[in-house]
């Protein structure tokens, strides 16, 4: 009989743990995780596996938006300039949602950023990082973002 969600979950975050606590290394499943949390917190619908550009969807009165999701488990002994992955601009979306993770993969803060603000991120001359890859820091994040959790 299979688990149901909410118990899955729980069982992956303690394999993730125990993965990082035996290997040091991450186990890979921190996007899920931050596109379950952000779902379940904010009352979003995730779209199907591998919808290009986007991983949840809201609607704001009459209009749908597009959410692209990002996730980061941030370490107590993290050392500053911690990055998001890849942001790219050759798919539709409409904000971009960060969710913080502690090392117990639970989460401790949502931001989210429109599309218009974080192109001008992106863009911004002075970082190869920024401008070729399309990768922004935490903290940059947060500054042209808005905490909306909690």
């Amino acid at each position: 009989m299979p688990l149901p969600l909410e118990e899955l979950i729980k069982s992956a975050k303690r394999l993730a743990r125990q993965y990082r606590d035996i290997t040091g290394k991450p186990l890979g499943i921190t996007g899920e995780i931050g596109e379950l949390e952000a779902a379940r917190i904010l009352g979003l619908k995730l779209a199907p596996p591998r919808t290009p550009g986007y991983d949840a969807t809201r609607k704001t009165g009459d209009r749908i938006e597009r959410l692209q999701i990002k996730s980061r488990v941030i370490p107590s002994h993290a050392k500053p300039g911690q990055r998001l992955g890849s942001i790219r601009f050759d798919h539709r979306w409409d904000f971009i949602i960060l969710v913080l993770l502690d090392e117990d993969f639970e989460p401790t803060e949502i931001y989210e950023a429109p599309w218009r603000s974080v192109e001008n991120a992106l863009r911004a001359p002075g970082s190869k990082a920024r401008n070729e890859r399309g990768a922004l820091s935490v903290s940059k994040f947060k500054s042209i973002g808005e905490r909306i959790w909690p």
